[in-house]
């Protein structure tokens, strides 16, 4: 089997729950297939995520036009210094971009704050930090986009989704010194059970992807099982973040079960039980 052969359906949920995270654009099914996918395993709703302008009116779009669908927009933490520095190598999905300085941030702010404000728009993300792929010369632009974010969501009532890839400390920093939105949402959770507590203090929720499958990923299955059940979402992150035994091949909503039933074993709770709590979570994290 080649790593482009996408996995089995999985065994349907009984209980409907939704993908939290995904990224229907990036996929190889059309829509219509991903969503007809998904629902046939009980997966019922799906929040598609803009990572750019590009990316974020694509969202908005396609939440207008499929009921099963909510979007979230936002410039995500790498594509914010891409636009303040330019990306002359063109490694970003629009191509190789000259810098556009504060002033192309400002104006693409602009138009996340717009889209925002759309019905179908029930949150402002993925936003937050990333240390990984950002270097020092990037950094500056990445919090002030951030912050930029965490005003957005607030001013629109709506949830903020977080991405936070090797910055904790900074992440939670930003949060408490601008005030979290009243919904807060970490897209793809990987702290540790110690950050698990300050975010249940906090009450932000812990949305946890294909990963937790992962041999290596003892510390977020820590962290899942001392978060509190009403804080737990789960979602795909497709394309990327296949969960075990199919990592490697393709990522889609369809595959949400296979995730759910390792947290349900991790949580020592059957999968009805922490279905209903997530789809109940989920509901009230992004408002629908």
């Amino acid at each position: 089997m080649s790593s482009k052969d996408a996995p089995p359906l999985p065994e349907p949920l009984r209980v409907p729950v939704a993908d939290s995270h995904t990224h229907l654009d990036m996929q190889d099914a059309t829509v219509e297939e991903g969503l007809a996918r998904a629902a046939a395993v009980n997966v019922t709703t799906v929040i598609q995520v803009g990572c750019d302008v590009k990316g974020s009116r694509w969202a908005a779009g396609t939440a207008a036009t499929h009921p099963s669908v909510y979007a979230a927009v936002a410039l995500h933490p790498n594509e914010a210094p891409r636009i303040v520095h330019g990306d002359p190598e063109g490694w970003s999905r629009q191509g190789a971009r000259e810098p556009g300085g504060r002033v192309a941030l400002d104006e693409a702010l602009a138009e996340i704050d717009a889209l925002a404000a759309l019905d179908r728009v029930r949150g402002v993300g993925e936003t937050g930090l990333d240390h990984f792929r950002t270097g020092p010369e990037g950094m500056a632009a990445q919090e002030e986009s951030f912050r930029a974010h965490i005003e957005i969501a607030k001013r629109h009532g709506k949830a903020l989704v977080i991405h936070d890839r090797e910055a904790h400390a900074d992440v939670l920093r930003v949060l408490a010194d601008a005030g979290a939105p009243e919904r807060t949402v970490f897209h793809c959770y990987s702290g540790d059970a110690e950050m698990a507590r300050i975010c249940a203090d906090a009450g932000y929720f812990m949305s946890f992807a294909g990963n937790v499958t992962f041999k290596n990923a003892q510390p977020l299955r820590d962290a899942l099982a001392v978060a509190p059940i009403e804080l737990v979402l789960v979602e795909t992150d497709a394309p990327f973040l296949t969960p075990a035994p199919y990592r490697g091949r393709p990522n889609a909503p369809y595959l949400i079960p296979v995730t759910l039933r390792a947290m349900a074993e991790v949580k020592g709770i059957d999968e009805d039980t922490l279905a209903s709590a997530i789809n109940e979570n989920t509901a009230r994290a992004f408002d629908y």
